[in-house]
Parts: C-alpha cells; sequence; structure tokens
C-alpha cells in the first residue's frame, strides 16, 4: 500500500539540525503513527512521504517555510512575573500554555530579569533547517472515524504534528521535548501575553 491521502503510516525516524544535533527519533519498534493528508507532520516530510511503502528508507531536508517557520521576533515578549501566580521559582527553560487571542499558546522562558519575565513562543526549530532520515514500518487504510476527525485515535507515540501544537501533543521534529530538562507545561491565564504573529502554524 503506497501512502496517500487517508493512510495511516508508522515510520521511524531521526531528525537533526544543521549542525547535526539530534532533536527527536523515533525508533522501528516505538514508530510513529499518524493519518497522511491531514496536515499532522511538518509540510515538508508529509510531502516527501507520498508515494512511499512499506521499507522504502530516505533522507531529506525539509526548509523553515516547511517546517516550523521563520523564527518571529513577535513572538518573543516581556511580561511582569506577576501573571505566573503560583510559581515558586521562575527559571530560563520552563514551558508553559499561554492564553491568546488566537488560543492557547505554548512559550518558554528565556530570561528572568527582576519583576519581568521574557517569554518566546516561537517553536524551538523554528527558523531552522532539519534533515529528516525516515523509514515507512508499516500502512494501514484509516477508519471512517479517524478520516472524519482527522487524526488517529491510537494511543502510542503517535503526535499531532504541523498545527496542533496547541493541544499538547508531541510533535516529529522536536515537540516530544525530550530532550529538556525543565518541563512545566503549566497553564497559566495570563492573556497579557498577547504573543501575536503566529505566521509559523500552517
Amino acid at each position: 500500500m503506497k501512502i496517500t491521502k487517508n493512510v495511516v503510516p508508522s515510520i521511524a525516524y531521526q531528525v537533526r539540525t544543521q549542525d547535526g544535533v539530534l532533536v527527536d527519533e523515533a525508533p522501528v519498534n516505538q514508530p510513529l503513527e499518524y493519518l497522511h493528508g491531514h496536515n499532522n507532520l511538518v509540510e515538508g516530510l508529509e510531502k516527501a512521504l507520498e508515494g512511499k511503502a512499506v521499507g522504502d528508507t530516505f533522507e531529506v531536508r525539509v526548509s523553515p517555510e516547511e517546517g516550523y517557520g521563520e523564527y518571529n521576533e513577535n513572538m518573543v515578549q516581556r511580561v511582569p512575573k506577576d501573571v505566573f501566580m503560583g510559581v515558586d521559582e521562575l527559571e530560563v527553560g520552563m514551558r508553559f500554555i499561554a492564553d491568546t487571542d488566537l488560543g492557547p499558546l505554548p512559550v518558554v522562558i528565556t530570561e528572568v530579569d527582576g519583576d519581568e519575565v521574557v517569554v518566546d513562543g516561537n517553536h524551538m526549530l523554528a527558523g531552522q533547517e532539519l534533515l529528516f532520515s525516515v523509514e515507512v514500518v508499516a500502512t494501514r487504510e484509516a477508519t471512517l472515524e479517524e478520516i472524519a476527525h482527522g487524526h488517529i485515535h491510537q494511543e502510542g507515540h503517535g503526535c499531532g504534528c504541523g498545527g496542533h501544537e496547541e493541544e499538547g501533543h508531541g510533535c516529529c521534529g522536536g515537540g516530544h521535548h525530550h530532550h529538556h530538562d525543565h518541563e512545566h507545561d503549566h497553564h497559566h491565564g495570563h492573556g497579557g501575553c498577547g504573543c501575536g504573529g503566529h505566521g509559523h502554524h500552517h
């Protein structure tokens, strides 16, 4: 079965930055399963998978335009420290979900300066060209329910890549965040963050 719209592939992959740093992976025994053709992967990777079949292996370079977007300075904001009420000690690297006019947005603290905190709403891989090494492990037909909902329902290593970061899914190319020390995915209703410029969400 070739990978086309409404097929559910299982893929093993590694993704590295231009500098060769491994930022995410899914091994053959824990492959990523997703619904093809519904923007569940970054655009460049999904395009490269079109027409592939079980056993195919390939590498593809994905530009920021077809990956996680260009780095947007407008998504870096300085906010009062008191918007993080309930957090005893704020540290660089902590991640939160900010309430914005366009919905929940994952942000990371990049600086703590007295009574103010600098947060960055860019994806951690924004502005970077990525190299994906991929193997197609399995394929199956999607269920009617999965097609209607636009994503798979099976639990596992799967992720809602692309524009679904706000739903808390992991993402190919970094959204699993397992290479980072501080994971504090608290939800704080600090609407004042107002991180604008969501141009990199496809």
